[in-house]
């Protein structure tokens, strides 16, 4: 498939570039692998192997498909115009992704570019923090982040990390993060009958614990997803919604993996029917054609940032250098253009109905699958070695299935220096694109790897 020689490219790689989450000591044994064409759900490797990726670029990001010719004409027409120009001043692109963007997500209507989730949610929790000193002598800054929720990879973000080996070596972490209980049914804290509430009412314990006064805000995921794909137990969403309201808390929702569609709503929030005073995106608001993030919130949120203009620090005193490109939000809006145009949220909640129901078949079929989870096309198996303890199954023989099922053709994904002992999880995030076939061809590796991994136990 591919005429020119690229051993020069792997070469080059294996000698200069430090890959993202990877041991480099395999590449002593092996070539890397690079990834050098991609086409609709398709993508090909420096040996002309095709696979049918089933993790959207490997983090849950190329929404809309490779190869749009469309958002990479937009691109490239917008930097020929104008590239880039400082945030303090604002573009075309910018506005005009702004104002279509706040048309999905009612009651936020001011959004803040940056690029990336780490950053975004950075974002955040500065304004918490200038919002305690601006109101509140300081006191309202801690900032309660959930157990086994993931928000980046900076050191504030990490301070707010609820994967442990994400954040080990990393610290010492920022002061005033302050972790709340995950609400994993399946692992459950409590045996109580509405565990929802239950796991609501844990937040609430905490907030008491530290006292009110000095919980700025609350940083949640709506369905978590590197600590192991973990959708909200009916009742949870509600009561958070009003703890929150009780005790004046800024309740911060990161969509970096669910936004944009990947849950079937424009934004995973929505269909819980929350109310959110900041929401993070990033990975999919542009599919991956270029780098953006956004931070959106609140009119009631914004005035606390203007309301004393001779105070020359009331304002946001934040900049992000690259929050000033205008690639990101010109292939931002084509991005949207296609999710609406072709129906994508629509397909996402179809075709994650039939991912699901082709899940709990294989679930039915292979003991090592304890329990399954998702919501649109972002799901999970949880793999366990035995069905009764719910003990999970050793990370080598989840990451074997992943390795069969690349064998196959098909890459996916898996849960990893996550939770000790809990990196157990199948990922599963085709992109919004996916049809029938493609969701079918997924689960026919999942079935094979399966019964390949559970014949040598």
């Amino acid at each position: 498939m591919y005429d020119n020689d690229l051993s020069a490219v792997v070469s080059a790689d294996r000698a200069h570039v430090w890959h993202h989450m990877f041991q480099h000591q395999l590449l002593e044994s092996r070539d890397p692998r690079i990834i050098v064409e991609g086409k609709g759900m398709l993508v090909w490797d420096q040996n002309g192997r095709e696979f049918l990726d089933a993790v959207s670029g490997g983090v849950w990001t190329v929404n809309v498909g490779y190869g749009r010719e469309r958002i990479a004409n937009a691109v490239r027409d917008q930097l020929i115009k104008m590239n880039y120009f400082a945030g303090s001043a604002g573009s075309i692109p910018a506005a005009t992704f702004a104002e279509k963007l706040t048309e999905k997500t009612p009651g936020l209507s001011r959004v803040y570019y940056c690029n990336s989730g780490s950053e975004a949610n950075e974002k955040a929790f500065k304004m918490v923090r200038q919002i305690a000193h601006q109101r509140y002598g300081g006191k309202k800054s801690k900032i309660l982040y959930r157990d086994r929720d993931y928000h980046g990879t900076t050191i504030a973000t990490l301070s707010a990390c609820g994967q442990q080996q994400r954040a080990t070596h990393y610290g010492p972490f920022v002061p005033d993060f302050v972790q709340v209980p995950h609400c994993l049914e399946y692992r459950k804290q409590w045996d109580v009958e509405n565990y929802g509430l239950r796991a609501a009412e844990a937040i609430e314990e905490v907030i008491l614990r530290e006292g009110p006064d000095t919980v700025g805000a609350l940083c949640l995921e709506p369905v978590t997803a590197g600590g192991g794909v973990i959708t909200p137990p009916e009742g949870y969403w509600e009561k958070v919604q009003e703890i929150c309201q009780k005790y004046d808390i800024l309740l911060h929702i990161d969509e970096v993996v669910c936004g944009m569609g990947r849950t079937g709503e424009w934004f995973g929030y929505q269909n819980y029917g929350i109310k959110p005073d900041f929401i993070t995106a990033a990975k999919g608001v542009a599919s991956g054609y270029a780098a953006i993030a956004v931070l959106i919130t609140t009119d009631e949120v914004f005035s606390m940032f203007k309301d004393a203009p001779e105070d020359q620090l009331n304002h946001f005193r934040d900049i992000s250098t690259f929050g000033g490109c205008t690639a990101g939000p010109a292939a931002a809006l084509e991005n949207m253009a296609i999710i609406e145009e072709e129906g994508l949220l629509a397909n996402t909640t179809a075709m994650g109905t039939r991912l699901m129901e082709g899940l709990a078949m294989l679930e039915d079929k292979h003991p090592l699958i304890g329990n399954i989870r998702g919501k649109g096309l972002f799901c999970g198996a949880e793999l366990v070695a035995d069905r009764d303890t719910k003990e999970p199954l050793a990370e080598k023989l989840v990451q074997a299935v992943v390795a069969e099922c690349d064998k196959q053709g098909v890459i996916i994904g898996a849960t990893m220096r996550s939770i000790p002992g809990f990196n157990n999880t199948l990922c599963f995030s085709p992109a919004l694109i996916s049809g029938p076939s493609e969701i079918d061809r997924i689960l026919d590796a999942v079935d094979n790897g399966l019964t390949t991994v559970e014949a040598t136990l």
